[in-house]
């Protein structure tokens, strides 16, 4: 043998050895280019699912319309329960759990999977209408983390509900049909915004100064607020409401916009609220592919992740581990222990590495666009404040449980340990006695009023909770 044939068997072993000891992330494309068409085919249900589910209220809806469509009902609590049966509980119309009751015992554990189904956006405040210089408009209050600059000078929708003095509560939706009005928030032409554009990036726009413009019309007799006048006449010949109405609403502004596919490629979704509802789905989607399981598996889809998960519709609300005791009582069976021996996919997104803003990602632990499902291990802030830090064991039940199925997948951070960092729902479900990891999909531009991410991601995120449900 030569000395380059014996350099060559050399380096041929010593490559053999990195593939078998060295880590390396993959993309969906190399790994497994035989499901990108179906890939392609679930984004179309994700996608309509995103058009009609702009406020946590319209998920509601539409997920028990598609639940239902599977043979899930109602649950009332005390309700007799046996294996296979599907139910989903309301919960005050703003978030909801639905679940299938396994062939084991409960005391085996439920399966969990969580989700939250809010999104940032701009709500209206308790007395909202005025109009100033010839000029209709509504004061707000931002919800979530937001770069308040983005959401000026783009198209919006108002979305929500209105409970009248006499009780009786009206869906509102303007906006999103081609022959709807939008509305909007204006901002300083570039010509006259040099002392604007001095500021730093969160001072560019106050929380006071995005009011949406909604009208310049007055009224057609002359008289005082003519304007307001005109704009509140229109409100109440079509809903009914008179101002004091706006005391006891939830109205806020959304982006007019649809889902829609990004790239020569189509190979990207463009959408408003893909945080969490890029999880949500896959969520249902999977619950509802789910046959005869082993054990109770259960999809939660809670509201106000975004302000702390706070309220009687958050993950901290108790409802969601009362409709667990609630079946243990009625099966006999220990709550501490159905809790203890529970497991729980905290669904939520990570943020994805944009080559325009390296310098707040670390290389070697960020989630890629196209490279799968991520894993989330620990989320918080700098030291892990307000994180959940999964076990060894329990990450290690979960990245056996996705190579056994072919599910892509990746790890990350979110963000250099200094940079910043954000929370989930994973430590409210964590409290309970629960094991829980987050694992969700990477976000470009997350929390701006139209985010991103890519078909391969959303559908292997599906992939991995059919898998886990299965279990």
């Amino acid at each position: 043998m030569s000395e380059n044939e014996v350099k060559k068997e050399e380096k041929s072993a010593a490559d053999s050895l990195k593939e078998q000891l060295f880590y390396k992330s993959k993309s969906v494309f190399e790994t497994a280019p035989d499901e990108v068409d179906a890939a392609y085919e679930y984004a179309k249900g994700y996608m309509a699912f995103l058009d009609h589910g702009k406020t946590e209220r319209e998920c509601v809806t539409e997920a028990i319309r598609l639940l239902t469509e599977k043979g899930f009902r109602p649950y009332t609590f005390g309700t007799e329960i046996k294996a296979g049966d599907k139910f989903y509980y309301n919960n005050h119309g703003k978030s909801l759990a639905a679940w299938i009751v396994g062939s084991g015992t409960l005391e085996d554990g439920v399966y969990l999977a969580a989700a939250h189904i809010d999104s940032p956006r701009v709500d209206l405040k308790q007395h909202p209408l005025y109009e100033q210089d010839g000029l209709g408009f509504f004061k707000t209050h931002y919800y979530g983390g937001i770069k308040k600059y983005q959401w000026t000078t783009i198209p919006l929708a108002l979305h929500g509900v209105v409970t009248k003095a006499d009780g009786t509560t009206v869906t509102v939706t303007i906006g999103e049909d081609d022959d709807d009005p939008i509305f909007y928030i204006t901002d300083l032409l570039p010509h006259l915004a040099g002392g604007q554009m001095a500021k730093t990036g969160g001072a560019i726009i106050t929380g006071e100064q995005l009011t949406i413009l909604i009208g310049s019309r007055p009224y057609e007799e002359k008289t005082g607020e003519a304007i307001k006048l005109n704009l509140m006449k229109i409100l109440n010949e079509k809903y009914g409401m008179v101002e004091g109405d706006f005391m006891s609403a939830e109205l806020c502004a959304v982006p007019a916009m649809k889902a829609r596919d990004i790239g020569l490629d189509r190979s990207l979704i463009g959408a408003y609220g893909h945080d969490d509802r890029v999880c949500a789905y896959p969520e249902l989607t999977a619950l509802m592919a789910t046959e005869q399981p082993k054990h109770t598996v259960m999809a939660i889809l809670a509201d106000k992740e975004e302000i702390g998960s706070e309220g009687n519709s958050g993950m901290q609300c108790a409802v969601y581990f009362d409709l667990i005791a609630d079946m243990a009582g009625t099966l006999g069976a220990n709550e501490a222990v159905v809790r203890m021996n529970s497991k729980c996919l905290s669904a939520d997104v990570n943020a994805a590495y944009d080559p325009n803003f390296p310098e707040v990602h670390e290389r070697m632990n960020v989630c890629y666009v196209n490279h799968g499902v991520v894993i989330t291990k620990f989320t918080g802030s700098r030291g892990k404040s307000g994180s959940n830090d999964a076990s060894a064991e329990f990450v290690g039940y979960v990245r056996n449980l996705l190579d056994g199925a072919n599910v892509v997948w990746q790890t990350s951070e979110l963000g250099k340990v200094d940079a910043g960092g954000g929370g989930t729902v994973a430590k409210y479900i964590a409290q309970k006695n629960v094991e829980v990891v987050d694992l969700g999909v990477p976000v470009l531009s997350m929390h701006a009023p139209y985010e991103v991410v890519a078909k391969t991601d959303v559908y292997m995120t599906h992939k991995a909770l059919v898998t886990f449900f299965a279990e």
